[in-house]
């Protein structure tokens, strides 16, 4: 038997230490709480995609008395970059989380379904997705998505 680790690549950023960029794709993925449907969980969750050509798109959690009929917001923004700018790469992703009239301490992390979908998004393009996960301790900054599912399921596992 052999044993392995696997690191990620992270780094916490101070809001001050953020670009400007960075800090105004953050707001806008804060200003899309307020657009959250999460009568449910009253958690709600505001996601802003930065394209190569400069659009910002905007995402937030949709929930259903059905659950699995519900989107989250990174999901909602990927693919509504998809659709809206099919030829767009996603060059950055910033996520924030809201409950309790407070957004999260610490940074809320993306589910597995949203951790692939943004990997197929930087696999589509062929070049990196910068994600961004705000919290009032500092903003988690991965370079790619990748680093936020290391073992990749990808176009490449289905063709053998």
């Amino acid at each position: 038997m052999d044993t392995c680790n696997i690191t990620i690549p992270v780094s916490r950023f101070q809001w001050d230490e953020l670009t400007d960029e960075q800090r105004r794709l953050i707001e806008v993925a804060k200003e899309q709480i307020h657009c959250s449907y999460s009568p449910y969980s009253h958690f709600s969750v505001g996601a802003a995609a930065l394209l190569a050509n400069g659009e910002i798109v905007r995402g937030a959690n949709q929930e259903n008395a059905a659950y699995p009929s519900g989107l989250c917001a990174e999901r909602t923004a990927l693919f509504a970059a998809g659709a809206m700018y099919p030829d767009q790469p996603v060059r950055k992703l910033a996520i924030a989380c809201y409950t309790n009239e407070h957004y999260l301490e610490e940074p809320g992390a993306p589910c597995g379904a949203c951790r692939q979908v943004m990997l197929e998004t930087e696999h589509r393009y062929g070049g990196k997705m910068e994600v961004l996960l705000y919290s009032t301790s500092g903003t988690l900054v991965f370079e790619s998505a990748a680093d936020l599912l290391p073992l990749v399921f990808v176009r490449e596992n289905l063709l053998g």
